[in-house]
């Protein structure tokens, strides 16, 4: 049993992301071992009270990022700032499949006017506000022009992050915040894509790979029951795992501190 134990961390060094069942995780690390940071984003939130409340309850720093023009909205963005819980803007932009736009969306059609006007009144939609991320948007990340806007209006407003949630490959959205001077970080699991338990459950173990790999990971996900049911057992159990939750704006932080170590190693 040792053997396959020690094959097995051999793998996951070698491997760019080990995905491992939960338990494999649960060993008691050493005393010395890093610890290791996460965080989470729970989309799509002000649509619905009851599965809104039901995030806000989780434990921990869950971040809740809410859409602008959803009815609970304000409401549910008070509760969760109550609760300590990072209260993000979850702003429509317009995506690479045809459809009707949805209310507060950036479009690419949108004069210069037209966005900050749109955007504005988005953010000021959503009380408490520490960051923003894209909900869909896999149109619009693809443009610099209207990512500079964007990062021009958050930079001005001068205390928001900025999570790029690649809804495609051919995002920009991060590029554009570092270089706008903004505070970013981008999704790297995406928790429930496929609503099924089994699924769910692999995503989370792939989050907490990468975190082992990279030493940070960002997750988001949904206010479906399947991926809260998963949250309130797995969240529980992190220290066993020595991954702690952290909130975003500190992620942001942590991987920041880490990039810029690295940056010093490699110019020595």
């Amino acid at each position: 049993m040792a053997s396959h134990v020690r094959i097995l961390a051999t793998l996951c060094a070698l491997l760019p992301v080990c995905v491992t069942p939960t338990a494999g995780f649960a060993d008691s690390p050493p005393a010395s071992a890093p610890r290791y940071s996460i965080a989470l984003i729970i989309d799509d939130l002000g649509n619905r009270r009851l599965p809104g409340e039901s995030v806000i309850d989780l434990p921990g720093p869950v971040a809740c990022a809410f859409l602008p023009d959803a009815r609970h909205t304000p409401r549910l963005a008070g509760q969760a700032h109550a609760r300590n819980k990072e209260v993000m803007l979850h702003l429509p932009m317009q995506a690479a499949s045809h459809g009707p736009a949805m209310p507060g969306e950036l479009r690419l059609d949108m004069g210069r006017r037209a966005f900050m006007d749109t955007l504005r009144a988005a953010i000021e939609a959503v009380p408490h506000l520490s960051g923003i991320n894209n909900h869909r948007g896999s149109l619009l990340t693809r443009h610099p022009g209207h990512m500079a806007w964007l990062m021009e209006f958050i930079r001005e407003r001068g205390s928001l992050f900025f999570v790029d949630s690649r809804t495609t490959a051919a995002t920009v959205a991060q590029q554009l915040a570092g270089e706008f001077g903004i505070p970013n970080i981008e999704r790297k699991v995406f928790l429930d894509n496929q609503r099924d338990s089994e699924t769910i459950a692999a995503q989370f173990r792939r989050l907490l790979a990468i975190a082992r790999r990279d030493g940070t990971a960002l997750g988001i996900g949904h206010p479906y029951p399947e991926t809260l049911a998963l949250l309130r057992h797995e969240l529980a159990r992190l220290d066993q795992y020595n991954i702690e939750l952290v909130p975003v704006g500190h992620l942001i932080e942590i991987a920041s501190r880490r990039t810029a170590t690295w940056q010093a190693s490699l110019s020595r």
